[in-house]
């Protein structure tokens, strides 16, 4: 018994090793004080003052935020209407529908790139940031679908029925018992949303023009040329304030429990 614990938990620091060794030397060497070397030249905080008065990466940053919370909040307003069709109303072409949700989540990227590329060329769509926010609204409604349904299926199916009993209609139900009910899902969806379009560099090549830059593709054409210690900054900010968020997230729930 005593071995088997050992080795799940070898195991275990192995994976979780594997993971953030890559991590941690980021985060170290973006106090390197060299411009390209991999060796160590010494401790400076150069990179991060580098970093806060670079401004064409901070307008990036702004660019990317600002679509990904309202990409996030479209697809998250979407996605609920479309799960609680699927889930709550029985019509022709539901199952390929549902399958067709799915298929969106398995097709590689570069093919829904190239695919809304052809497609924002025919209607004459010009590239920017109306393309972008299409697109990543297009790639994160499926995520947000699946995320909502496996909430939505853990629910009493008769508490609607009691509802309809006692006289309210469907709008009634959405606002009086969906949307109250899936507050934890809704919240999951618009994260991952949110996650997923900050993220994103393959669709976002495809369709991005050249007035409305975003940090991932910044960051894509920084690399190019040599991985600077900037970039390392730039990703050790963004990885610490995802753990914040972490933290914070998972306190909030031990209080609540």
């Amino acid at each position: 018994m005593t071995w088997n614990k050992f080795s799940i938990s070898g195991y275990l620091t192995l994976i979780y090793l594997f993971f953030y060794i890559p991590i941690l030397i980021l985060i170290v060497y973006s106090f390197n004080n060299a411009t390209y070397s991999l060796l160590w030249r010494g401790f400076t905080w150069q990179w991060y003052g580098e970093l806060f008065t670079d401004k064409g990466l901070w307008i990036a940053t702004l660019h990317s935020l600002i679509l990904g919370i309202i990409a996030s909040s479209i697809a998250v307003l979407i996605g609920m209407f479309s799960t609680i069709s699927l889930y709550h109303y029985r019509f022709h072409g539901r199952q390929l529908v549902n399958s067709l949700l799915f298929i969106l989540i398995l097709s590689p990227e570069i093919v829904m790139g190239i695919s809304l590329l052809i497609l924002f060329s025919l209607i004459k769509l010009p590239l920017g940031f109306f393309s972008l926010l299409l697109a990543h609204v297009t790639f994160c409604i499926p995520f947000v679908v699946v995320t909502i349904y496996g909430r939505l299926i853990t629910f009493d199916k008769y508490i609607f029925e009691a509802a309809k009993d006692l006289g309210a209609n469907d709008w009634m139900i959405l606002w009086r018992i969906f949307i109250p009910l899936l507050w934890p899902a809704l919240i999951a969806g618009w994260l991952l949303s949110f996650t997923l379009s900050i993220d994103d560099v393959i669709i976002s090549y495809f369709v991005a023009g050249p007035e409305f830059e975003i940090l991932p593709l910044k960051i894509y054409a920084m690399v190019r040329t040599g991985i600077k210690p900037e970039i390392n900054a730039l990703c050790t900010i963004l990885f610490s304030l995802t753990l914040l968020l972490v933290v914070a997230s998972q306190l909030s729930l031990r209080k609540k429990a």
